[in-house]
């Protein structure tokens, strides 16, 4: 994460805290940053330089209407600033610190197909008997890349059960036995 997006997150978290927001915030932050995850043509509205701020400043009002007022005042304060491409990574950076705050661990499951609601409890599970706690949200993401399987990540943990980390260890212990 950019340093600048940080700072950002830290101030409007500071105001949450001090305004009894937090928990809106973060769900206003977790919309914010999956609709721009989401949709490349509003990264590049965000991005280009071609686009007047003011502009950009309408469309993101509208887009996030729904959202509380301190989002509407961050909207603001990143196009005044010309910062507006850090918008994701400003929410981003806050959900992060939010889950910091709370005690909430973050684990994220990568599977080649999307997780059944049985084998996301199974993982879950897993996750809180590896944490100790009970706090756990689960961030899943797909990649086909990784055939079969999944890759599990808490904190700065991660455990490789993919078939193709297996297929790569076989691939490396045939190549040593030539």
């Amino acid at each position: 994460m950019s340093r600048a997006a940080i700072r950002y997150a830290k101030a409007i978290l500071q105001k949450a805290n001090e305004n009894n927001t937090e928990a809106v915030l973060f769900g206003d932050m977790q919309s914010v940053y999956y609709t721009i995850e989401g949709s490349r043509e509003l990264q590049t509205v965000l991005q280009s330089p071609v686009i007047k701020a003011n502009d950009k400043k309408e469309a993101l009002l509208k887009i996030f209407s729904g959202q509380s007022e301190i989002t509407h005042s961050l909207i603001t304060l990143l196009v005044a600033n010309k910062r507006t491409p850090l918008l994701g990574k400003v929410a981003k950076s806050f959900v992060d610190l939010y889950n910091e705050q709370e005690g909430v661990k973050v684990a994220t499951v990568t599977t080649a197909v999307p997780l059944s609601d049985e084998l996301e409890r199974k993982v879950m599970d897993k996750v809180k008997e590896l944490t100790g706690s009970e706090k756990v949200t689960l961030r899943s993401e797909i990649d086909p890349a990784i055939i079969g399987g999944f890759i599990l990540r808490v904190g700065d943990i991660q455990y490789n059960a993919s078939i193709a980390n297996q297929l790569g260890n076989i691939k490396r212990e045939f190549s040593k036995s030539i």
